[in-house]
């Protein structure tokens, strides 16, 4: 779906222009994203298997909830709208903890450039694995995982090719992150 993103500069910065989605990714335009990580209090971590019709990295596993910020529209308040669109979860901006902010560029074609500002938050979750609704249009499946099996997976790059590539830094905060709350 085609919505209407703010522009940022090269560090992130806003540039107070806006354009579609579509363009900036055309054009390679840094534009900013909410990725959310939810975990349980029994150390694992919910993943989400992108649509199989997505344009970046189908089927391949995923953050929890991942999306575009609305033009305007603040980091938390996008991660609720996100969560409540893609996996059927209503939480509030209380829920989210934030974790940083996280430079990400991947050239996939000559027309399809995410440069993107992850705003990356954690959450947790405190509802069953079946009580989620996934979004058909996004989302191919959700399962938890433990911690350490992600770890292992992503940190070590025991198994990279089943996980959409992020910076192993990154893998690495948000592994962190969650320890430290467990």
């Amino acid at each position: 779906m085609d919505e209407l993103i703010d522009i940022l500069d090269e560090n992130g910065r806003p540039t107070g222009k806006t354009a579609m989605k579509s363009e900036a990714h055309k054009k390679g335009w840094p534009h900013p994203t909410v990725h959310i990580w939810f975990y349980t209090a029994n150390g694992q971590v919910l993943l989400q298997q992108r649509g199989e019709h997505k344009d970046t990295h189908p089927l391949l596993w995923d953050v929890s909830v991942a999306g575009h910020i609305g033009a305007g529209e603040e980091a938390r308040e996008s991660a609720v709208r996100e969560t409540q669109e893609e996996i059927g979860l209503k939480i509030s901006e209380a829920d989210l903890e934030p974790i940083g902010v996280f430079k990400s560029y991947h050239e996939h074609r000559e027309d399809l450039i995410d440069f993107e500002f992850h705003h990356t938050f954690l959450a947790e979750l405190k509802v069953p694995l079946s009580s989620l609704r996934k979004q058909q249009s996004e989302v191919e499946s959700l399962d938890l995982v433990p911690l350490m099996q992600l770890a292992e997976e992503v940190w070590g790059l025991a198994n990279p090719q089943k996980y959409v590539p992020h910076e192993v830094a990154y893998y690495k905060q948000v592994i962190r992150s969650i320890k430290q709350r467990l």
